[in-house]
């Protein structure tokens, strides 16, 4: 048998081998699509697996990431590549002031969902809008992730204070109307989300690959999560999330997730195209 190849040595035939086996194992055992890419950005996460592992190839990071489940968490952890931010995305943000908190307004109780969540900035996001609304004190919001080491950080409710300057500016593009800083305390080199953000959010582990819904949701989020799903997980994800949404309820999707068709044939009807922003029809 050919020996395996270092995954820093020059691009060859075999170690493009060894890493789709790699991939397609991953795909096959656990339902995790990450593409089939040998880019020089996917070799780099996949140097730094094997880092972690203590592994020379690809194929001996291939073996440890198959058999056992911390690795696993490991390698998903760093392959899936989890940014996030405040604000990220400020069109969606934008949208949902114009076409969504009108209708949450006619409702007692609130309910939302990110699904996918990671460290939870854009959660916070969601509690800082709905409080600059006046919506925050009706709503109970819920970020979940399949890797339980980011949902503790993201229970912590704090963020590096050298990313406070580009969230103020995001918040300002997605249409804030007061000031973020009134939403955090200083400390250190870390600002911390204030008592009346933290208390309206619950963390869940939860993996949209395998696992079913939990609540009917008012508003559910989810980005960048369905575009690392095989097909039929992806197919299962999408169920959960469009059954997930009450009736005349909003569907929030990254601009990379694409399954606009797939949305709309369950029965939803997109209101904004650049923000991915869906609403339930029936």
């Amino acid at each position: 048998m050919a020996a395996s190849v270092p995954v820093d040595t020059p691009a060859t035939s075999l170690e493009d081998i060894e890493v789709g086996l790699l991939l397609e194992g991953v795909r096959r055992h656990f339902g995790l699509d990450f593409g089939r890419s040998t880019s020089p950005s996917l070799r780099r996460r996949l140097r730094l697996c094997m880092d972690a592992e203590g592994v020379a190839t690809v194929s001996a990071l291939q073996a440890r990431v198959l058999h056992d489940a911390e690795s696993m968490r490991r390698f998903v952890r760093t392959i899936s590549v989890n940014v996030t931010s405040m604000f990220r995305d400020p069109r969606l943000f934008g949208a949902v002031r114009r076409h969504v908190v009108p209708w949450l307004r006619s409702h007692p109780s609130i309910r939302i969902w990110h699904a996918g969540c990671s460290t939870g900035e854009e959660v916070f996001s969601m509690a800082v809008l709905l409080a600059e609304e006046g919506l925050l004190e009706r709503t109970r919001l819920y970020g979940s992730d399949v890797d339980p080491a980011l949902l503790e950080r993201a229970a912590e409710g704090r963020v590096p204070l050298r990313r406070l300057a580009g969230y103020v500016d995001a918040h300002r593009r997605a249409g804030g109307t007061g000031s973020l800083c009134d939403h955090v305390s200083i400390g250190g080199e870390y600002a911390a989300f204030g008592p009346h953000l933290r208390s309206r959010i619950t963390w869940a582990h939860h993996n949209l690959a395998t696992d079913g819904s939990f609540n009917d949701f008012h508003l559910l989020l989810c980005s960048n999560v369905l575009i690392y799903l095989d097909r039929e997980p992806q197919r299962h994800a999408l169920e959960v999330l469009s059954g997930s949404v009450v009736r005349f309820g909003f569907l929030g999707l990254g601009a990379r997730e694409l399954l606009g068709p797939g949305v709309e044939g369950l029965g939803f009807r997109r209101l904004d195209a650049d923000a991915n922003l869906y609403k339930r029809m029936r």
